[in-house]
């Protein structure tokens, strides 16, 4: 999907075309800027498109105000990337180089366009994709975490960020860019913090503050009613999303942690149909997220859907962390499942730093040349130990069974058996947690003999429970908690509550895969549209 090139003039390959140009100027209005005037400012809303006529604009660095990078903005080409869509901000300024014309189309205006209009769609996502993958890979961007190696709260923040997709800096506490940056906040230069800007310093950092800044965080009226709730960010959620944008609906995704779900954790997909050399679940996910958005699907995150009620007139009020309230005509379940904690001493102690639930580019960090753990027997494991086994000195692969056979695929096992720094120990659990702030080692009970093992890192990934304690007053559930559906109802994915639709893996005997995850969540959107339009 993504136009990758050296420098960001080379991502529009294909131009607007003129019939695309008279759209743009029928929609929105001709602005001129003057030289040297900076247009967008860090955390500026991106809620205007810019298309740019004559003249051109450059991003600057935030803090010397210089020529960020050796290429520019020029004529038929257009200022943005992937969070125009969502209504996001700016993470780097832009400036013009010289006296500019420009067409800027207000976002709403803007969206209404490329979803008539399919070809310019098209060219300007694939551009925008590019312009995120990019500052993803270099690090272009004025988010700079410094200490996530040795401090947990700016270690969460660093794996929100990763996960979603946001460009972030990393820097150690001492170094000489750390120390730049603390000079100018007025800070210790040894100690971890999270800057924004050029000298914006956010104070008790958390990932919610960070998705402010970000402009990730949606505003929705109150008295506003969309068509459909989606509760979830996984396969099946974002599934749901892009298919209820493409046939009209209103729909709003409420996802606590990350868009991609469990999915999301996974390294590498091997056998999703279309991509026969693998794929992440991030990138996966990604994908349809933005397909999402094209749609006018929004997306709320982090925020979590801890009560749900009914109103008379048969509304579903949605009562989220934060407080926030959202309304709408059908509730979608895509919540999935999150893995089990192992009940074992001091767990919740070390999570965050040695204990950790997905097996990303940001954990892998953790474990560098060094022994890892991995806690369980499933697909997901076996793409984490592959994964982790790039960087790790060893990878060892816990499991309480006698064999993989039942749990894991084939083609994973026997890559796991044949991959020289894997490991795997049957019959073997953790009994004991080693160290003080962070982890330090385990003692493991290895088919009854006791085995200490010196590791920075353990991935959990055991169990699956299905997160709907919120929907106990509302749905039948089985005795395991997942939510049970199609019992006398009209559709199969339709649950004991008229109104309320379950997908994926948090559906009782749904097949616990991401292709089956996807195709519940496109087909349930049929039935939700005949629900709000009956």
């Amino acid at each position: 999907m993504e136009s990758l090139a050296p420098n960001i003039q080379e991502m529009t390959r294909t131009p607007l075309s003129e019939m695309h140009v008279e759209a743009l100027r029928s929609a929105g209005e001709v602005v001129d800027f003057p030289a040297d005037e900076v247009i967008f400012e860090v955390g500026d809303a991106m809620d205007k498109f810019t298309y740019i006529i004559e003249g051109g604009m450059e991003i600057i660095d935030p803090v010397t105000r210089e020529a960020y990078l050796p290429t520019s903005l020029g004529p038929t080409q257009f200022v943005g990337e992937i969070a125009f869509l969502n209504g996001g901000a700016y993470s780097l300024p832009m400036r013009t180089t010289m006296a500019t014309k420009a067409i800027q189309v207000p976002r709403e205006k803007m969206l209404e366009l490329m979803s008539g209009l399919p070809e310019m769609s098209d060219i300007i996502i694939t551009v925008f994709a590019a312009r995120r993958r990019r500052q993803i890979e270099a690090g272009d961007t004025s988010l700079t975490l410094i200490g996530v190696d040795s401090d947990r709260n700016i270690r969460r923040i660093a794996e929100f960020a990763s996960r979603n997709k946001i460009p972030f800096k990393i820097q150690e506490p001492g170094s000489a860019d750390a120390e730049a940056k603390a000079r100018v906040c007025g800070v210790p230069a040894d100690e971890p913090a999270v800057i924004f800007g050029s000298n914006r310093l956010v104070e008790d950092p958390t990932p919610e503050k960070v998705a402010e800044l970000l402009g990730l965080v949606l505003d929705v009226k109150e008295d506003e009613v969309v068509d459909t709730l989606i509760v979830g960010g996984g396969p099946a959620g974002v599934a749901a999303a892009v298919y209820a944008g493409a046939e009209g609906l209103s729909a709003i995704v409420v996802e606590d942690v990350a868009v991609g779900g469990q999915a999301g954790t996974s390294s590498r997909i091997e056998n999703y149909l279309g991509f026969p050399t693998g794929i992440s679940g991030a990138d996966l996910v990604w994908r349809g997220e933005i397909q999402a958005m094209k749609f006018g699907t929004r997306f709320m995150m982090p925020r979590r859907v801890e009560n749900l009620e009914r109103r008379p007139d048969g509304i579903f009020v949605a009562h989220l962390n934060n407080g926030q309230q959202l309304c709408a005509k059908s509730v979608v379940v895509a919540t999935g499942v999150q893995y089990r904690r192992l009940p074992i001493e001091r767990l919740e102690h070390f999570e965050g730093s040695g204990i950790y639930y997905a097996a990303t580019e940001m954990e892998a960090r953790y474990c560098k040349a060094s022994e890892a753990v991995i806690v369980g027997g499933g697909n997901s494991a076996g793409q984490a130990a592959m994964f982790l086994s790039r960087t790790a000195r060893h990878v060892h692969v816990l499991i309480r069974g006698e064999s993989l056979a039942a749990s894991m695929s084939s083609y994973l096992s026997e890559r796991l058996e044949s991959t020289p720094n894997i490991t795997v120990h049957y019959k073997s659990q953790i009994t004991d947690l080693h160290g003080e702030a962070d982890l330090g080692g385990l003692t493991i009970n290895r088919n009854g003999e006791e085995w200490h093992l010196d590791t920075p890192a353990v991935f959990v990934m055991v169990g699956a429970a299905p997160n709907t304690g919120w929907l106990e007053s509302h749905c039948a559930l089985d005795p395991r908690g997942f939510v049970l559906t199609g019992e006398d109802a009209a559709s199969p994915f339709e649950t004991t509550c008229k109104g309320i639709f379950a997908v994926g893996d948090v559906r009782a005997n749904s097949v616990k895969r991401v292709a089956s995850s996807v195709g519940e969540g496109s087909v349930v959107i049929s039935k939700v549209w005949e629900h709000v339009n009956s």
